[in-house]
């Protein structure tokens, strides 16, 4: 009976009654294709995640609720490319070299690294759903505090949940004529995890792109079909709560108000990007244990199985490349971040404009300094006889200002 390793090297051990005279090896091409990729994908994806990690961390205003599950999304692809991509580099010239210990500690680590990236992108979608489509709850709902509960539900809920693979796993040797090849394996018979691998398929992978197109189908309708409308007339009608405002007020609010709905439409084109991504890369390697869980023999076509892997690594890899294409405030921070500029503080710079509240929030949001992914889906009310001081901490100034 054939056993099918639990990583995602996508192996399959000899059959325990065929005997072979020498010991299988990848060919060199195979070898040289698989370092070089492997590499490349895995160093790009580790250094753009630790950009992400600490262009949120560090900087006040980009710490959002959306750019918190990033955050936990940068996390995971990080545990994937470190525990799954950098050990098949070793892998796919030798026999397994990490021991017992490496194989639990590997296998567990890379299911907890897909289990939470994928909880993760449940989670930011849903988000941008109660954002966009549920404006006034979301200034409650969506916090960061509550972020940062959900993240921590999630990272224990799937380490309880990877736990059986501690169970699950073990070490098998295959005695050859020339010597004994070693590979982190399965204990018993694959098909035993059958149930298992379906289980992580329906929790993971269907139940999370189910629920993306569902409350994407619904942000786009608000978004793209349904935008709010541009004439002040239309925004101001006959309610008396626009009474006595001035028609240059309104027109800045207008402008604002546009200026934060194109903000909405450009972070929900890059987390659908990043979702779409998700289902695309991940589909070869579902669908195929999928497929081998079910044909005798399994299907193992060498560069099919290599395909698969490294469309797993360039997943954990792209996030930071399209926040860096698609968002110009991501972009300003990671530029900020490699040049590693020291600010120095100036006199402060006094300015009183009357202005509204939703004016200011908004024209934070459409600041190319700032965080592409804050929360903008608040209402316009006007702020009277309050100052507000803020220090424009994205610019080089440090310049403290003030609106009354």
């Amino acid at each position: 009976m054939e056993n099918t390793t639990p990583t995602l090297q996508l192996e399959f051990n000899i059959t325990k009654g065929e005997e072979l005279n020498k010991m299988p090896q990848s060919s060199l091409q195979v070898q040289v294709v698989t370092i070089l990729l492997a590499l490349f994908i895995c160093g790009v994806g580790i250094a753009g995640n630790i950009m992400v990690v600490l262009v949120v961390l560090r900087t006040k205003h980009m710490m959002t609720p959306t750019n918190c599950y990033l955050v936990s999304l940068a996390f995971a692809d990080l545990i994937v490319l470190l525990a799954a991509g950098l050990p098949n580099i070793s892998e796919v010239v030798a026999s397994w070299v990490y021991g017992y210990a490496g194989c639990l500690c590997i296998t567990y680590l890379q299911y907890l690294g897909i289990n939470v990236s994928s909880c993760s992108i449940t989670a930011f979608t849903i988000e941008r759903y109660i954002a966009i489509c549920h404006s006034i709850k979301a200034q409650f709902i969506c916090t960061v505090s509550r972020a940062k509960k959900i993240i921590a539900f999630v990272w224990i809920f799937t380490s309880l949940y990877c736990i059986m693979w501690f169970f699950l796993v073990d070490i098998n040797e295959t005695v050859f004529t020339d010597g004994v090849v070693i590979k982190c394996g399965y204990r018993v018979s694959r098909n035993l995890y059958m149930p298992i691998y379906f289980l992580d398929f329906t929790l993971f992978y269907v139940i999370p792109l189910i629920v993306a197109t569902v409350l994407y189908g619904l942000i786009a309708r608000i978004l793209f079909m349904n935008p709010l409308p541009t004439n002040p007339k239309d925004r101001v009608g006959n309610d008396s709560i626009h009474q006595g405002w001035s028609n240059s007020s309104v027109k800045v609010s207008c402008k604002s108000n546009k200026g934060a709905m194109t903000s909405r439409k450009q972070v929900t084109k890059m987390l659908a990007v990043v979702v779409v991504l998700f289902a695309l890369l991940w589909m070869p390697y579902r669908t195929l244990v999928v497929v081998n869980s079910l044909m005798d023999p399994p299907y193992l076509n060498t560069w099919f199985l290599l395909f698969c892997r490294m469309c797993i690594y360039m997943n954990s890899a792209i996030n930071p490349i399209i926040y860096n294409l698609m968002s110009q405030k991501f972009q300003a921070a990671f530029s900020k971040l490699c040049k590693c500029k020291k600010q120095h503080p100036e006199k402060a710079t006094q300015y009183n404009v009357p202005v509204y509240y939703s004016v200011i929030k908004d024209s934070i949001q459409e600041s190319p300094d700032h965080a592409d992914t804050e929360k903008d889906d608040t209402g316009s009310y006007p702020v009277i006889g309050q100052k507000i001081n803020f220090t424009d901490k994205c610019k080089e100034t440090g310049a403290m200002f003030s609106i009354a």
